[in-house]
């Protein structure tokens, strides 16, 4: 079972996220335990204070070093576990995508940090943080958000947690490719028709249609991507034909 700590000054955000869906089926299964931790609880201030001003001055303000420290070593002598990773969610992070959600649903323990206000003690990246992760170039209030669209996409792909076990082999970033069209019944609605090889029943047909479409997809959408996979001769042959397509 994997176990995801998350600390947060805002525990109240993930009641509804892992309450529902696939998150809390996947707990109910067993795949997975949350556990959320308001790491006010270990301040060492009777004011239950996490945060400070900057030293040299400066806008907002930073969070401390001492909370943190404490309630990572916490989580970490509960855990049983023999390796942890901490990850904080920052815009300065690794850019994520689908290999390191793959990468992360490997893992047994899962420590998330959100942050708020302007910014972390420099000492939290540097002493207690094995992982930096953005979801996207912009900033949001906190890491909350960023925390709950990872831990979605990770425990999503731990065994069993999905009906079909094939569902997220072949979802878009998987196969390096953004995924084929989708179509269910009816087979004509409002004149705008299924195509017909998915229709006649034949698996080898259907199963090269969704390659090209997902090839298409990716030309058209993304075409950044097909640099960063090694496609097949037969994927190269029908790109070649796609691009003439569109020229």
């Amino acid at each position: 079972m994997m176990k995801i700590d998350v600390l947060t000054i805002f525990p109240e955000m993930f009641s509804g996220v892992f309450g529902h869906s696939i998150l809390k089926k996947a707990a109910e299964k067993s795949a997975v335990h949350y556990n959320v931790v308001n790491f006010r609880d270990y301040a060492d201030n009777k004011h239950q204070t996490v945060d400070d001003y900057p030293y040299g001055g400066g806008a907002g303000m930073v969070l401390k070093p001492q909370p943190l420290f404490d309630a990572v070593a916490s989580l970490k002598e509960q855990a049983d576990s023999h390796k942890t990773r901490v990850i904080l969610l920052c815009p300065q992070g690794k850019r994520y995508d689908q290999k390191i959600a793959e990468d992360l649903a490997k893992e047994e323990h899962l420590v998330f940090v959100c942050g708020h206000y302007e910014g972390y003690d420099e000492r939290i990246r540097e002493h207690i943080v094995t992982d930096e992760i953005s979801i996207g170039d912009y900033v949001l209030t906190g890491g909350e958000l960023g925390a709950m669209v990872v831990i979605d996409s990770v425990v999503r792909l731990l065994p069993e947690v999905l009906g079909n076990q094939e569902s997220h082999m072949k979802d878009s970033f998987s196969t390096g490719l953004l995924e084929h069209p989708h179509y269910t019944r009816p087979s004509d609605f409002r004149g705008m028709k299924v195509p017909d090889v998915l229709l006649q029943g034949n698996h080898k047909l259907i199963e090269e249609w969704r390659n090209k479409e997902a090839l298409r997809r990716t030309l058209q959408r993304r075409p950044d991507l097909l640099e960063k996979i090694e496609l097949t001769k037969e994927q190269e042959k029908w790109l070649t034909e796609l691009k003439k397509e569109y020229e």
